[in-house]
């Protein structure tokens, strides 16, 4: 179950597509960070199931080359104890000699069990070992995925960063920007355009009132010289004198046939 977990972990991280990952992610920084975080928490946890596999599968190591040492060292002291039994033999001896061929029985049926003990674990450590094969051939494949998510992500801050400073020059530049219109300079020299506009008008009203003024002084000069010159005819001069006389009444109104009674 522990296998099967690890082996599931590593073939989900190993095959995981880091572009489609980023496609699909509202803030690609902060995913990749927490990826970051999750692969290495991930390869930690696996790396130590791992290290207790490889562990496991060393102590079947050991106890496998155990029992061949056994094997061999009870196959020895069969040998010996039979060349005993025989020696015992040729000497006359067949006491000493069944002795030595019974212990040289009891070395072979030890050395046939360590043997048996070595058989049975062959199968074990060489599906052990295929096992810790691709373990640690995920593991590396879980690392290169780690290095690939570090690398995207320092790429991505780096990228990150220029276009910020990219932005920020940009607005700065835009704000002293004269030719445009929305820039600082743009938009304070429209409000002085407007009060030089405002300052154009008021003028312009100044101007009309004074022009109007001028007009008054000329009708009231021309009314004076009228007057003037009634004042020499009833004086008894022949011709009105300029620029004199008393002032009357400028609003009496003359009919054109009082002319014709002259």
């Amino acid at each position: 179950m522990v296998k099967q977990s690890i082996f599931g972990r590593i073939a989900q991280l190993a095959k995981a597509n880091i572009n489609a990952l980023l496609d699909q992610a509202e803030d690609p920084q902060k995913m990749l960070d927490q990826m970051v975080r999750d692969y290495s928490n991930n390869i930690a946890e696996a790396e130590s199931a791992v290290a207790q596999t490889i562990g496991n599968l060393r102590m079947l190591q050991a106890d496998y080359s155990e029992d061949i040492k056994n094997a061999q060292d009870w196959g020895n002291k069969a040998l010996a104890a039979s060349r005993k039994a025989d020696e015992y033999r040729a000497t006359g001896n067949p006491a000493d000699a069944v002795k030595f061929d019974n212990l040289a029985k009891v070395a072979i049926q030890r050395q046939m069990s360590a043997e048996n003990q070595a058989k049975a674990a062959e199968p074990n450590i060489a599906s052990q070992s295929e096992v810790v094969d691709k373990l640690k051939s995920g593991l590396d494949q879980m690392k290169g995925k780690l290095n690939e998510l570090t690398s995207k992500r320092n790429e991505l801050i780096a990228r990150s960063k220029t276009v910020a400073a990219q932005t920020q020059v940009h607005d700065a530049l835009k704000s002293i920007d004269i030719m445009d219109p929305t820039s600082e300079v743009g938009r304070f020299e429209e409000k002085i355009r407007r009060e030089e506009a405002k300052v154009l008008g008021q003028q312009e009203l100044a101007a009309s009132s004074l022009d109007a003024q001028f007009n008054q002084l000329e009708d009231l000069g021309e009314q004076t010289e009228i007057e003037a010159r009634l004042a020499a005819l009833k004086s008894g001069g022949s011709k009105a004198a300029i620029g004199a006389g008393a002032t009357a009444p400028a609003d009496d109104t003359v009919d054109e046939a009082d002319f014709d009674k002259l």
